[in-house]
């Protein structure tokens, strides 16, 4: 037999050297395991609420002027209440900290539509799944004596910013 001969039968040998069982049976592993990846990867995901990943994390809200006292603007877009009392102002996120639904405005409470959730006019729960408070942001003056909300800044409740 040459070598060339003994090499083809050699592989040949490696081809066959796997069962069908052997296979199916590796196969089926990595289907369960890819599987059970795409459930894990879910499960992780579910907790999240459905945010704006869009939605700019600073933003504009005006001069002070802009909010004499006892006023309240709400940023749609921005899902962002700025409210103003005798202390300073004020940013409240609109977002349920349940699962992320955005609050309805009532005369002096929050109210989410999906889900039942009430908070009142300081954003604390005072009804439903939401396990905590909405947000507060931080409010504050730029050089130009523009105000700025910086949503990626949370303050405690009753955080203001001095005018």
């Amino acid at each position: 037999m040459t070598s060339l001969e003994q090499t083809v039968n050699k592989h040949d040998m490696e081809i066959e050297s796997i069962s069908r069982r052997d296979f199916l049976t590796t196969s089926a592993m990595w289907a369960v395991v890819t599987s059970m990846s795409f459930v894990l990867f879910g499960l992780l995901r579910f907790p999240r609420p459905a945010l704006f990943p869009d939605i700019p994390k600073i933003f504009k809200i005006g001069k002070s002027e802009d909010y004499p006292l006892g006023s309240e603007k709400i940023f749609e877009e921005k899902k962002v209440i700025v409210r103003r009392d005798a202390e300073g102002l004020y940013a409240i996120s609109l977002i349920c900290t349940h699962l992320g639904c955005i609050v309805t405005k009532h005369a002096d409470k929050f109210e989410c539509p999906c889900h039942g959730s009430k908070f009142d006019d300081r954003g604390k729960v005072i009804a439903g799944p939401a396990p905590k408070a909405l947000e507060w942001f931080k409010v504050s003056q730029l050089p130009d004596g523009k105000l700025v909300v910086d949503t990626m800044k949370r303050v405690p409740i009753g955080t203001r910013y001095g005018i």
